[in-house]
């Protein structure tokens, strides 16, 4: 499974339909250069975001022995993936982890209780993520507090030093949210100390459970 996997093919099957039909492909025959680009732009926003989820493999590669790592995982019967789904070396719990690369020059803040990208509100992702947290719980029988939503955010600058505590309307609990310098301190602060055996077991129920995304 490779991170941004299924976002850059679904970009590939998306351009190649911008350009396709037979119309179109008679006037690039022509030398007509056309595309739908509804479908181009859409295209392009998948592979930003696979993009953001490569970079955060590949900071996940710097963790140390123990932690297991899935990228691009599918709910089963449920129609989003899942950017990365961890388990600590406790085996104490997994962590559902979402990607996001938004725009440098905007702070990512809390307004008024919500998640904003400069002026633009994206408490939307926080509550995705609260519920892609649930839904795994749900599958892998779980009690929810062993499922861990959290949301990592490339390029834009995170307020709180970095680190923001977010709540979701009918979420009990609340959602990290972090900036790229902030992750991996986050996650070698998770409590629970080593259990190879618990965390194996658990490894092993979300490589059962949980399929690669198509």
């Amino acid at each position: 499974m490779t991170a941004g996997g299924s976002a850059a093919r679904e970009a590939a099957r998306l351009r190649a339909q911008a350009r396709g039909g037979w119309f179109r492909r008679l006037l690039a025959w022509l030398g007509i250069l056309t595309t739908d680009r509804r479908l181009e732009a859409e295209a392009a926003r998948r592979e930003h975001g696979a993009v953001g989820e490569q970079w955060t493999a590949d900071l996940l590669a710097r963790l140390p022995a123990g932690w297991t790592v899935f990228h691009d995982l599918a709910v089963p019967r449920r129609r989003f993936n899942l950017d990365h789904v961890l388990i600590p070396p406790s085996g104490a719990g997994v962590i559902v982890l979402d990607s996001k690369r938004w725009h440098r020059g905007r702070p990512t803040t809390v307004v008024g209780g919500r998640l904003h990208c400069g002026q633009q509100d994206r408490h939307g992702q926080v509550e995705a993520v609260a519920g892609y947290a649930s839904a795994v719980a749900a599958v892998l029988r779980v009690p929810a507090a062993m499922v861990e939503p959290l949301l990592v955010v490339h390029g834009s600058p995170v307020d709180g030093g970095g680190e923001l505590v977010v709540r979701v309307p009918g979420w009990e609990r609340t959602v990290l949210v972090v900036g790229t310098d902030r992750l991996l301190p986050t996650l070698l602060r998770v409590p629970g100390g080593r259990d190879p055996v618990a965390a194996g077991r658990l490894a092993a129920r979300v490589g059962e459970v949980l399929e690669p995304y198509r």
